[in-house]
């Protein structure tokens, strides 16, 4: 299968297999990405990890599909079958796959080996990356013509800044692990071989929260941003109440029945 998903009880490992392409995306593996992510989206599990099999992460857009797409005809039926909808109709996949999908959970991205082209635009869809020090970034599809399509150009600029956004994208160069934590495109860095357990790691810690607070503060930082601070703390309010209303009063309840006490957090 070159998309499976490994199962807890409230975290799901994505996992991408097709090592002898780097884990490069044609369409028949983005819908399977895309299927394994809506999946996740109405399951049970509260975190999804998205790692690529194999020792890389994800090379980016198949360039042997992009190849035979030379025939006018063939290429015009590919991109209208990926093309973004006009106004309120609904949103398909992108060539890559999940990379225009919202979800209400979080996703941790553990990058190893190259996460490139397409596969960097995966990696920035991912709301935390957690990368192998061997690891790297890089908009690789820059020496072949290959724009990016799949979220790079606007999400890139939101975690580092415009001016490093054009860096990064106009020379194409290779960005390694140490360089992306310190401006914002890793939150960890862990020895090689050890993204997938870190992140898994870092999942569980997540899930364990009362999950209704987690979902209203990831909702918050994602749909406020850009915004006025007025309209943002309006935004802010509204996802947060319903969430107190249904998990925040309880949860008051059992510090006050001595749960948390003296830092102890193991039983919440």
């Amino acid at each position: 299968m070159p998309v499976s998903v490994e199962k807890s009880a409230d975290v799901w490992t994505i996992v991408h297999d097709r090592p002898d392409a780097r884990n490069a995306v044609d369409t028949e593996h983005a819908h399977a990405l895309v299927d394994a992510f809506a999946a996740f989206e109405e399951g049970p599990a509260n975190v999804a990890v998205f790692w690529g099999k194999g020792g890389n992460f994800c090379a980016g857009w198949d360039l042997k599909l992009a190849s035979s797409l030379s025939d006018p005809n063939r290429r015009d039926a590919y991109f209208e079958a990926h093309a973004f909808p006009v106004g309120s109709a609904p949103v398909g996949p992108g060539a890559l796959g999940p990379s225009r999908m919202e979800l209400s959970k979080p996703v941790i991205g553990a990058i190893e080996g190259a996460a490139v082209a397409g596969g960097m635009e995966l990696a920035l869809w991912c709301d935390i990356r957690v990368m192998a020090e061997t690891a790297y970034l890089g908009v690789y599809c820059r020496r072949w013509g290959i724009t990016l399509m799949d979220g790079g150009s606007v999400r890139l600029p939101r975690l580092v800044g415009q001016g490093k956004a054009l860096e990064i994208a106009l020379t194409g160069r290779k960005v390694e692990a140490e360089e992306c934590a310190r401006i914002g495109l890793a939150e960890q860095v862990v020895p090689h071989g050890e993204a997938r357990a870190a992140a898994e790691a870092m999942a569980r810690e997540i899930a364990r929260f009362p999950q209704e607070a987690v979902r209203a503060d990831r909702r918050s930082i994602i749909e406020t941003r850009g915004m006025p601070v007025r309209e943002a703390l309006k935004v802010e309010w509204a996802n947060g109440l319903e969430a107190i209303r249904r998990e925040g009063t309880a949860g008051a309840g059992r510090f006050r029945d001595g749960a948390g006490r003296h830092g102890d957090f193991g039983n919440i």
